[in-house]
């Protein structure tokens, strides 16, 4: 279960801009929406916010009993490596390490290495067409590819809570809807928690319900 309440976060000193005012959702598990919006309005915030990758200047994320913004940021980590899956828009794949040690990090960090993290490594590379890259490296890679590696690393240790920032940005139609198609499967055979943050009214639609969300509040996409 996620239950977000009166999230607020503003930037800046005296005279700071609100981005989130009070922002509530609840969502129970096999959940996937996703979140559309205004650029600038802060659907990146609100999914660094639910990640912990943020602090909310007032309210509240709980995760399945787990009130994450009480926890320090050495619980905050652990919480992460066990529970979260985040597709970031910026990638961040560590050019120091091949595809396939790329995807297996998040089980390496909970202390699953040898053949089996490999191994599952390895088939979500398959699942996101990269499955004859395993030891290429991020520099041989389009940014579409990258976009791919991303995605299989998010949901390599099968998370309870999926966060994806533009996951189809950078991909072409046929790759888009592939991807779309393997995040939403993931959700719903995990009984995991989806949240994606799209401009594409199409990607959206792929998920459960669509959502707009404004400075105040979200609500349903008429």
């Amino acid at each position: 279960m996620l239950d977000i309440s009166n999230l607020s976060r503003r930037f800046g000193g005296p005279g700071s801009r609100i981005v989130l005012d009070r922002i509530s959702l609840s969502l129970p598990p096999g959940s996937y929406v996703a979140v559309v919006g205004e650029s600038g309005v802060g659907k990146s915030t609100l999914l660094n916010l639910v990640a912990g990758l943020d602090r909310p200047d007032q309210g509240r994320v709980v995760v399945d009993g787990i009130d994450l913004t009480t926890l320090d940021d050495e619980a905050m980590t652990r919480w992460r490596r066990e529970h979260l899956g985040f597709v970031f828009q910026a990638f961040h794949v560590l050019p120091h390490l091949d595809l396939l040690a790329n995807v297996a990090l998040p089980l390496w960090l909970q202390g699953r290495r040898g053949r089996e993290a490999d191994a599952a490594a390895a088939a979500m590379l398959d699942a996101v067409g990269l499955g004859g890259r395993t030891h290429g490296w991020p520099a041989e890679l389009s940014g579409g590819e990258l976009q791919r590696v991303a995605i299989a690393r998010a949901l390599v240790h099968r998370p309870r809570l999926v966060l994806a920032d533009e996951p189809t940005g950078n991909l072409d139609p046929a790759r888009a809807s592939g991807i779309l198609a393997l995040l939403r499967e993931h959700v719903l055979s995990a009984g995991a928690i989806g949240i994606l943050v799209t401009h594409s009214l199409e990607a959206a639609g792929t998920a459960d319900r669509v959502l707009k969300l404004h400075a105040d509040r979200l609500e349903p996409l008429s």
